[in-house]
């Protein structure tokens, strides 16, 4: 007992020094990450977790080493999903490059305590109810089948009920302050659409974290495995985004391998009583869909430009609380958010 409390607090004890050094030397001041230094960026925290597999190969044996190497490359294929949605949230509100770094750090923090709440919740109710298992399962296949059907929607980011619901209760200033979330007028305090944006990239995270974590379940139910290659995979994020964003376009066909990840992951968890898929199989699957829908992506997109931002590969995807174009009461995008915000941020 002691070992395993003692397991948890240094992790978190790292996390905690790797985000207060992340949010006090990198992001003390709003810049523009460029490329290499998101390149970088996703090399220290890719090397710092083969790190920790390395420590959990040690220390607990092979099978937890392969789980986490697994639960890790789910997470982090499954991540990318995020990233389409973070891109097209950023597009259409316009938000100033310098000011995303500071929007996904705080949505990173937050995305890093609600995964700690459902991996809580759902391994005391797999210990508890085991036949739960085969509703994730269930669950998991049909957000694959779902994932497959919208590879081509459009989403319509006017009508998010989401945007609807926090601009019919809260006070909002016309354009971006800088990088703060809210600011004072006239003794009144107002909300950014920087904060608007926050709060969409941290639903959209909640909503997703019900379709990776499950995937996360059906290769291991410890929670320490469970919860690390969560946390690896979200810690990476922010620089994977940076690193992938100017070259998003080029990657339509990894839609497919994602979707495809969460049907096998779910055939796997219906499958738990009469076969149990070998953890290494389950790695191979896995890399192989996503390495796969990679390569095919690069193959076919070779030398195409990439579109303009408003009408490129990001803005086909789905994004919680936003109906598909086209399915009714849409409204034209000039008179979206972007329209109302200037390309320095400003209010026009």
């Amino acid at each position: 007992m002691d070992q395993i409390v003692l397991m948890w607090a240094g992790f978190a004890v790292f996390v905690g020094v790797l985000l207060a050094f992340d949010l006090g030397v990198f992001s003390k001041k709003s810049h523009v990450i460029s490329g290499r230094e998101a390149l970088m960026r996703c090399a220290a925290y890719s090397t710092l977790a083969m790190i920790f597999a390395a420590g959990v190969f040690h220390f607990q044996g092979s099978q937890k080493g392969l789980e986490f190497l697994t639960g890790y490359l789910i997470e982090y294929s499954l991540s990318v999903d995020n990233i389409f949605v973070i891109a097209l949230i950023f597009t259409h509100f316009a938000v100033p490059p310098q000011y995303q770094h500071r929007v996904l750090f705080w949505g990173i923090l937050g995305a890093l305590v609600m995964r700690g709440v459902l991996i809580v919740a759902g391994t005391a109710l797999i210990q508890e109810f085991h036949w739960i298992i085969y509703i994730f399962g269930a669950f998991l296949i049909f957000s694959g089948i779902k994932m497959l059907m919208s590879v081509d929607d459009e989403p319509d980011m006017e009508n998010n009920r989401i945007v609807k619901f926090v601009r019919s209760r809260f006070r909002m200033t016309e354009g971006y302050e800088g990088q703060k979330f809210f600011v004072m007028r006239d003794g009144v305090r107002m909300m950014t659409p920087l904060f608007l944006v926050l709060i969409l990239i941290e639903f959209t995270d909640l909503v997703f974290a019900v379709d990776s974590i499950p995937a996360v379940f059906s290769v291991t139910t410890d929670p320490f495995i469970v919860w690390t290659s969560n946390v690896f995979a979200i810690l990476g994020l922010r620089a994977l985004y940076f690193a992938l964003a100017s070259i998003i376009h080029r990657f339509h066909y990894l839609k497919y391998g994602l979707s495809l990840v969460l049907v096998v992951v779910g055939a796997k968890m219906m499958m738990v009583d009469i076969y149990k898929m070998p953890t290494a199989l389950a790695l191979g699957i896995t890399a192989f869909l996503v390495g796969g829908s990679i390569v095919f992506s690069m193959l076919k997109t070779r030398g195409e430009a990439a579109p303009e931002a408003a009408d490129g590969e990001a803005a086909r995807w789905w994004v919680p609380g936003s109906p598909a174009k086209g399915a009714g009461g849409t409204t034209p995008a000039s008179s979206g958010e972007a329209a109302a915000v200037s390309s320095d941020g400003k209010g026009q």
